[in-house]
């Protein structure tokens, strides 16, 4: 079994049990990587993620430990607890989304599982839908064995001619040309958006019909409103 494959495995049974899943990999060219630990750049980059809502039954418990119920990125610091000590362990540098100097997470993620990001600006998965989401990365000095190449597909998106997702959004912030940020972010606000997207979830994430299978549960969909820190 390769390094690579062994690896793979390690993190399976290390991480799985906290919901948190292998979802890609890349490979770089000699000086192209993101830089390690000990200032060379990286070979080999593993992504680490969630499935669909499978962090929260791990991340609900330990939020639930009065400690950490007033840290200001409590998602954020679960993930960097579970993740760290296995880097450690495989001699790996571990990055985050939330720390600088700041990774193109979502430009890995397309070149690793050849994903595309859809009108909410979310990367849209074929399978996944818009309910999946990057916890973490390693870093390795080596190229490693045994990673599977991006099974590139075509874009959920192109395939779906209703989309439902613009017509769903009350605040018209979702539209073919890109997602309005500050509309978005104003009608959050109104009485109607407090009862509405921030209450329950977006209601355009929630009208994508790709992977409804995998939404998250009302309380996660609660968590992640409240993180908007509006």
């Amino acid at each position: 079994m390769s390094r690579g494959s062994v690896i793979f495995e390690q993190l399976r049974a290390t991480l799985g049990v906290h919901g948190v899943f292998v979802r890609g990999s890349l490979s770089f060219s000699e000086g192209e990587g993101p830089l390690l630990g000990d200032g060379i750049a990286a070979r080999s980059v593993i992504l680490l993620g969630n499935i669909g809502g499978s962090i929260w039954p791990a991340f609900s418990t330990w939020l639930d430990m009065s400690a950490n119920r007033t840290r200001k990125d409590p998602l954020d610091d679960w993930s960097k607890a579970i993740i760290r000590p296995v880097a450690i362990e495989l001699g790996a540098t571990a990055y985050f989304p939330s720390d600088p100097p700041w990774q193109p997470f979502q430009r890995w993620a397309m070149q690793a599982e050849g994903l595309k990001a859809s009108p909410l600006g979310i990367l849209i998965h074929p399978d996944y839908g818009l309910w999946h989401g990057y916890r973490g990365a390693l870093g390795f000095a080596d190229a490693l064995e045994g990673m599977e190449d991006p099974a590139f597909s075509s874009h959920p998106c192109d395939r779906c001619m209703e989309k439902p997702c613009l017509a769903a959004c009350p605040a018209a912030a979702v539209t073919a040309a890109g997602f309005d940020v500050r509309g978005c972010r104003s009608h959050l606000r109104t009485p109607e958006g407090l009862a509405g997207c921030m209450a329950g979830g977006c209601l355009a994430r929630d009208a994508c019909p790709i992977g409804a299978d995998y939404r998250y549960l009302p309380e996660q969909l609660a968590f992640h409103m409240a993180a908007l820190r509006l």
